[in-house]
Parts: C-alpha cells; sequence; structure tokens
C-alpha cells in the first residue's frame, strides 16, 4: 500500500467512502454493521485493502452463507390421495402404484363388512407423489383425460402432415408427367404394346 501525506501531515487515502463505513464501524464496535443494499464485495475489497483479518474473515462467511440460501432448492410440492380399500386388497393395491405414487400412510378404520364368519377389516391408504413445477412456480399435475386429448391433438396434427406430403409427392409427380410431354405408361401397358 502505497502511503501519500498532504502538507498537514495527513494521510490521503483514496477508496469509495461507501465502503469505508462498515470498515469505520468494524473498527468502532468490533462488529460488521451495514446496510442491505450494500454488496459485500465491496466492503470485502476495502477490507483486504486495509488487511484487516478477522473483518476479512466474518465477510467471507457471510458471502458464503448468503450464496447458500439463494442456491437451496426449494422444497418440492407433494398431492396426496387417501384410497378406501378392504384388508384383502390391500397387497394388490401397494403392488400396483405406479407413476411415482408413494405408498404414506395406512388407517384402520374398522370392519364394516362381514364375509361368512371372519370380519374384514377395512382401512384408508395415504398415497402421495412429488408435483413437479415448472418455471413458473405452480405445481401442475396433468389429468388423464388431458393426456388423452394431448395425444390425440398429436396424431392428428401427424396424419394432416402425412397427408399433405402424399399430396405434395402426387403434385411433383404430376408436374414431372407434364415436363416429360403427355401421358406416361405403365409396367401393364408396355406389355399391351
Amino acid at each position: 500500500m502505497s502511503v501519500h501525506i498532504d502538507d498537514t501531515g495527513a494521510y490521503v487515502i483514496d477508496r469509495d467512502p461507501t465502503y469505508f463505513g462498515p470498515i469505520l464501524n468494524y473498527l468502532r464496535h468490533g462488529k460488521l454493521v451495514y446496510n442491505k443494499e450494500l454488496a459485500e464485495e465491496g466492503v470485502l475489497e476495502e477490507a483486504e485493502f486495509y488487511n484487516i483479518t478477522p473483518l476479512i474473515k466474518l465477510i467471507k462467511e457471510r458471502i458464503v452463507e448468503r450464496d447458500s440460501k439463494s442456491t437451496q432448492q426449494v422444497p418440492p410440492k407433494h398431492v396426496y390421495r387417501v384410497l378406501q380399500c378392504q384388508e384383502e386388497e390391500l397387497t394388490q393395491m401397494v403392488s400396483t402404484m405406479s407413476d411415482g405414487w408413494k405408498f404414506e400412510q395406512m388407517v384402520n378404520i374398522g370392519s364394516s363388512y362381514s364375509y361368512g364368519t371372519e370380519d374384514q377389516a377395512e382401512f384408508l391408504c395415504v398415497v402421495s407423489k412429488e408435483l413437479h413445477t415448472p418455471g413458473s412456480g405452480l405445481g401442475t399435475e396433468q389429468s388423464h383425460k388431458t393426456k388423452q386429448q394431448q395425444q390425440q391433438q398429436q396424431q392428428q396434427q401427424e396424419e394432416e402432415e402425412a397427408s399433405q406430403e402424399e399430396e405434395h409427392e402426387e403434385h411433383e409427380e404430376q408436374e414431372e408427367q407434364e415436363e416429360q410431354g403427355g401421358r406416361q405408361t405403365t409396367p401393364n401397358e408396355w406389355l399391351r404394346e
């Protein structure tokens, strides 16, 4: 650090006064105090310029903490469903769960069915599925009906494209025949001639 002294013997330091305030507060109180609008990296530059090691360490810790908070992901949202089933249906229900559904909880709600001498226990089963959230942050789950509609629309679009391609090929064939000067003969017509 080069030192400049003015005519009165005072040290002249040409640094940004905005970022010097937190440095001065730290030297006065031993605490890092600054406005939230102030960039911590700017205060770090000043602390490094003045070589205040404890302050440098403190600011770096705050920057790491701030960055880790901003990169933490929002916990995923879940959709829950409650299914009612009998004891004999439990195994089948659990084994046929698909598409990301997970078993969460089972509550025995007693017996309301009688088959012969044995009572069949009845259960409420809670299942959940992680709700994928697109960029908007709002979770949406497509219904089965919506998926079918999208598949039908896609199939119609593919059929229309194929039809247009056929028409285009037929049109090109016609133009080619006209360029060759009239009627084309087919292999069957060749045999007759």
